[in-house]
């Protein structure tokens, strides 16, 4: 995915919503006043609470770098199964592991090629570890391999401009005992921070990794909120945070019980608040826009430290990564906090948390994040800094 910036305005705001209604007549001839979207269920757990809370996140301390994680020099040593760039590296645990999911991946590239390209081109690519300790890199065990040995690519693409450029993973989760990466199919790579997708969609794995099947459904279309998403398991519910194809648009919410995720019609779209409670859509066109902004290559993940929701992003107007403050999935959001900026790493994007990845409570978080002149993928940290 390349790294991509042009200047455009960005703002946040807690959505409104009018809840419309029908006239339903009951067996007996009395007429009832129903919601025509689906109401929420009793909040389980503090990360589903619906709470008038301030903001606890003030600011950020203490980032810097800890290790290189892809390319022939990094701590990883991929050279060995041919990766010498790849990006992205959005994270998930399944059988017992922790996996990261890397974009167009490359073997071999010239000394002074900067940004995505070389040869041995594969569209996507998955590394797994069981490296617990974060605060010198995570080591991986492997990458999923072809014959030759090389990092496999997992869902194969045209690689034609104009009609199906690549395919690249956008997050994955484990559901009903199988894997799953939901992907875009990118049509072409635009102007800056912008690219065209054909759609998105989920491919499963039953056998650890191995071997991937796009799945017929779900589907969303390419000009959907949900080509881009972050994936959390709740109280037996898979949320989907989403946005559009480029790094321009805002996000928007949707869920579905984990046992039915490939059944499009199963999906609840967030379609905004009434009295302080959530409300929920099977209509996707009733989804609201619960951050706006410029946003691109997002992770949401609940922070044990704050108690809260953190989002982290691509903020494609200042072409910079950026952290936010969630008191429920849906919000309120908060403005977004700067976590690199270009004059912290020039041609930063898409930084991704995952909750194991913490130290101090939560205190201190880990992250990966994508360069976009070396074209791979590094290990950070950040100490978060919180109201009293």
């Amino acid at each position: 995915m390349p790294f991509l910036h042009r200047e455009t305005r960005a703002s946040t705001r807690w959505p409104g919503f009018t809840r419309r209604t029908i006239l339903v007549a009951t067996l007996t001839g009395i007429v009832a006043t129903v919601a025509a979207c689906s109401t929420t269920r009793p909040a389980a757990s503090p990360r589903l609470r619906v709470a008038d809370l301030p903001f606890l996140l003030t600011g950020l301390s203490g980032v810097r770098q800890v290790a290189q994680l892809t390319g022939p020099t990094s701590i990883n040593r991929t050279g060995t199964v041919e990766v010498a760039g790849q990006d992205l590296g959005s994270m998930f645990d399944a059988d017992g592991k922790t996996w990261f999911v890397f974009g167009d991946t490359f073997g071999q590239r010239a000394a002074d090629q900067t940004g995505g390209g070389g040869t041995e081109w594969r569209s996507n690519a998955i590394a797994f570890a069981s490296d617990q300790d974060p605060s010198d890199g995570i080591t991986f065990d492997g990458y999923i391999t072809d014959s030759t040995g090389w990092a496999k690519e997992l869902i194969p693409a045209k690689q034609v401009d104009g009609d199906e450029m690549t395919i690249i993973p956008t997050y994955g989760f484990a559901a009903g005992g199988a894997m799953y990466l939901a992907f875009m199919s990118v049509k072409h790579w635009g102007d800056p921070g912008e690219w065209e997708a054909n759609y998105a969609g989920l491919a499963k794995s039953t056998d650890g990794g191995h071997t991937w099947t796009p799945q017929a459904a779900p589907r969303w279309s390419g000009d959907s909120g949900f080509v881009q998403v972050s994936v959390t398991g709740i109280d037996g519910d898979l949320w989907f945070w989403g946005v559009t194809h480029g790094r321009f648009g805002g996000v928007k919410l949707m869920r579905v019980p984990e046992g039915d995720v490939e059944s499009q019609a199963a999906y609840l779209y967030f379609a905004g608040v009434e009295a302080g409670e959530p409300t929920w859509s099977h209509d996707p066109s009733q989804a609201v826009t619960i951050v706006e902004g410029t946003v691109g290559e997002l992770s949401v993940v609940w922070n044990d430290h704050l108690g809260r929701w953190l989002m982290t992003s691509t903020d494609g107007a200042a072409a910079s990564a950026v952290i936010r403050e969630g008191i429920a999935p849906w919000g309120p959001w908060s403005p977004p906090i700067t976590l690199l900026a270009q004059s912290d790493l020039p041609g930063v994007y898409a930084p991704y948390l995952h909750p194991r990845y913490v130290a101090d409570g939560g205190r201190t978080v880990y992250f990966t994040v994508s360069q976009w002149g070396p074209y791979n993928v590094f290990w950070y940290r950040a100490d978060l800094v919180s109201a009293s």
